[in-house]
């Protein structure tokens, strides 16, 4: 599978972000893995920016270290522009309709 460098760099800066957070915790590669439920080398893995491991993974790793609420952030909604322009507009003013004499 080709994996463009934009990609590997992302996913090396993800897992260098993921080992300085292990270590700011002081705990071992050994300690970590058996935490997040893999082994040392798929957790090698992870720091090293490899991307064939499993987002699940991932998401037990951001879950021990109180950040799963960041995955929201993959693929949320894009802003509507437009919406938000019309939301900041003043409504136009409307008359009441003319009552029919019965």
């Amino acid at each position: 599978m080709m994996v463009s460098g934009i990609t590997v760099d992302s996913l090396k800066a993800l897992g260098a972000r993921l080992r300085e957070e292990r270590l700011r915790r002081n705990e071992t590669q050994q300690v970590f893995a058996s935490r997040i439920g893999v082994s040392v080398p798929t957790l090698y893995k992870m720091e090293s920016g490899d991307h064939k491991v499993q987002l699940g993974h991932w998401v037990v790793a951001l879950d021990i270290l109180g950040h799963v609420e960041d995955i929201d952030q993959l693929l949320a909604p894009k802003d509507n522009l437009f919406a938000k322009y019309e939301q900041t507009q003043e409504p136009k003013r409307q008359r009441a309709s003319r009552k029919e004499n019965k």
